[in-house]
């Protein structure tokens, strides 16, 4: 066989690694693609709240600008969900049918069947950003600058890590359609005791207090500080507390591999 002629193979016939991960990448996002019960409710649900919840349903938040303050809220929520399903859910189907164990023993660098799953998050993740973006500003009466929107979007994708994190340790704790329920019960508590569907002044104070333990929190009070409707936030403390997460997810996740 010609060496030169194989996909993934350059012209001097080693293995080229940047097109194996591009490939595993493309692949992996064409497969959720074609999932409807995955891309439907990741890219529609959180437009659908956003919607009702800031256009539709009416009323006043004193200083605050609801539509400016759903917006960030409803992004953090809306990019966490490709991250915890894409890994918690995809990583416990692929266990069950075996595809795992023959990536594992394939050639493909380990490093590209989890890279090709952040690189899907992040598409799918940004998808969901630009959607409410159009609502927000065209809809919204959102004002934001070119800038603004652009931190607003580097902060919620890197803040989309320890949820990748988190949703890897769940799916090498399940296998099969038990992952979407464990994903659920923690996705959706989350972000409501967090204050992504609504505001948590609106939560008795123990409940304000508490939200403070949620990753998802963290992700929340950064976006809401980029657009404008929280005031010295405390970017360095958030950031650290998310990659603290990841660390953690990631470790506890790694020592679940090792043991199948």
């Amino acid at each position: 066989m010609n060496a030169t002629a194989h996909p993934v193979l350059d012209a001097l016939g080693t293995p080229s690694a940047l097109r194996i991960h591009a490939l595993e990448a493309w692949y992996e996002f064409l497969r959720v693609l074609r999932t409807p019960a995955f891309a439907l409710p990741t890219l529609c649900f959180p437009l659908a709240f956003y919607v009702v919840f800031a256009l539709l349903v009416p009323g006043s938040w004193g200083s605050l600008h609801k539509a400016s303050y759903l917006f960030a809220t409803y992004s953090a929520f809306g990019v966490i969900g490709p991250a915890l399903f894409g890994f918690g859910v995809g990583l416990a189907l692929e266990r069950q049918q075996g595809w795992l164990e023959l990536k594992r023993v394939s050639p493909m660098p380990t490093s590209a069947y989890f890279l090709a799953k952040i690189a899907m998050s992040l598409a799918f993740g940004l998808a969901v950003v630009v959607l409410l973006s159009i609502a927000a500003i065209g809809f919204g009466g959102v004002v934001i600058a070119p800038l603004d929107w652009l931190r607003l979007v580097a902060v919620l994708l890197l803040g989309t890590l320890p949820f990748c994190a988190i949703g890897l340790w769940i799916g090498t704790l399940v296998k099969g359609q038990a992952a979407v329920a464990i994903v659920n019960l923690v996705y959706l508590p989350m972000a409501l005791l967090s204050g992504l569907w609504m505001p948590l002044f609106v939560f008795p104070p123990l409940m304000q207090k508490l939200a403070v333990v949620w990753p998802s929190w963290h992700l929340g009070q950064m976006a809401l500080g980029v657009v404008g409707q929280v005031q010295d936030v405390r970017y360095g403390l958030h950031a650290g507390v998310l990659l603290v997460t990841t660390v953690l997810f990631l470790s506890l996740a790694a020592i679940r591999l090792r043991k199948e």
